[in-house]
């Protein structure tokens, strides 16, 4: 088992996310108990190309301070919005013989949603802890519909396994 941590990048990683402080705390207390516990956390940062503030050698680029990676701790980088697809990280779990993901991290409807899908296709046993993503408000939903809407419609029982923060501290164990 091992914390993949999505984009939780300095430029979007603010208080107009869905359920900031929520989402802020639990992304913290699982890195700490996840590290504990000697589960591996790996960090993926999501890089949009020049021109863009999501650029690696802007600091907006880099990991938010209170989630930051410890020495030791692998850095995915990646261009669209599966953390699978020409990272690295597939061949990585696989030689690892990882076969389960706890997800967080962000947004909800773009990089945390391709995530799971290409997980879950690859083969991978993806759990969400609740309150452990989030996104922004967009034109077509509320950033709590788009929340809702992908935890409690799309992703459980689909493509992984959604539960509570509670089971999440307990799995780490």
């Amino acid at each position: 088992m091992i914390l993949l941590v999505v984009d939780t990048q300095k430029a979007i990683t603010n208080n107009e996310l869905y359920q900031f402080e929520l989402f802020e705390s639990r992304v913290k207390r699982l890195i700490s108990e996840a590290r504990h516990n000697s589960v591996e956390v790996i960090f993926v940062r999501h890089d949009d190309g020049a021109g863009n503030e999501l650029t690696k050698g802007n600091d907006g680029f880099e990991i938010y301070d209170g989630f930051s990676p410890v020495d030791g701790e692998m850095i995915f980088d990646k261009k669209v919005n599966s953390c699978f697809k020409d990272t690295g990280l597939l061949e990585y779990l696989r030689q690892k013989k990882e076969d389960t993901i706890i997800v967080v991290g962000l947004q909800t409807d773009y990089c945390i949603d391709a995530t799971i899908k290409a997980g879950f296709e690859h083969g991978f046993k993806m759990i969400v802890p609740a309150g452990t993503n989030s996104t922004f408000e967009n034109q077509y939903m509320s950033a709590e519909q788009t929340y809702r809407y992908y935890n409690e419609y799309i992703w459980n029982n689909r493509y992984a396994e959604c539960v509570s923060f509670e089971k999440t501290l307990e799995l780490l164990k």
